[in-house]
């Protein structure tokens, strides 16, 4: 037969002010031996961190991670103009490169391989707009 263990003793509290037992947001005395009448100041709340919402994901970016201004124009508009009439250089004319948009008009989207690099650059987001800003926001 196992004898039962004796339990520790408990801990000493020592006397200080702690958060009030009753749960109000207020301090209160613990003399060491038992909560005294005496109130403190109120404790600052803990804010727990609110959990995002949905709607912050579409908020648009406005610069990007170097601090540089980020094109108003959809990067999506962009990919679909590109993926469908990419050859025709519409995505050019959108973001306003109208020269080189000319460019992949008459040369078919330089044969369809300038069409399908700029839509691998558009869908991976280093694609620039006239005034050499990224697109980044879909």
């Amino acid at each position: 037969m196992t004898e039962n263990p004796v339990p520790p003793p408990p801990r000493e509290i020592p006397a200080g002010w702690y958060p009030d037992p009753e749960g109000t947001p207020q301090s209160r005395y613990w003399d060491g031996d038992s909560w005294t009448e005496q109130v403190g100041p109120l404790l600052p709340q803990a804010q727990a961190p609110s959990a995002p919402t949905i709607s912050a994901a579409f908020v648009p970016v406005t610069h990007d991670a170097s601090g540089n201004p980020v094109s108003d124009r959809s990067r999506l508009a962009a990919a679909l103009l590109c993926f469908f009439v990419g050859v025709l250089g519409v995505h050019r004319f959108y973001v306003g490169k109208v020269g080189t948009g000319v460019l992949q008009l008459v040369t078919f989207g330089g044969l369809g391989i300038w069409a399908l690099i700029d839509l691998i650059l558009i869908l991976v987001g280093t694609f620039r707009d006239k005034q050499d800003r990224v697109l980044l926001n879909w």
